[in-house]
């Protein structure tokens, strides 16, 4: 029973956090290219351009 609730807590977390990292993405991706292509292209990219973004311009 404790095992269900702990995968349960952690399936929602990780689906959470894929939501969060696509919105980060296209807000950094809009805000920098001013393209709502790129934003979307970006979103489905997700974490991966977010860390992207920050190793290249900061």
């Amino acid at each position: 029973m404790e095992t269900e609730n702990k995968t349960t807590i952690i399936k929602k977390s990780v689906k959470s956090g894929i939501s969060f990292g696509s919105a980060l993405a296209m807000v950094i991706s809009y805000s920098t290219w001013h393209s709502i292509g790129w934003a979307i292209i970006h979103g489905l990219l997700s974490w991966v351009y977010v860390i992207y973004f920050f190793i290249v311009h900061y």
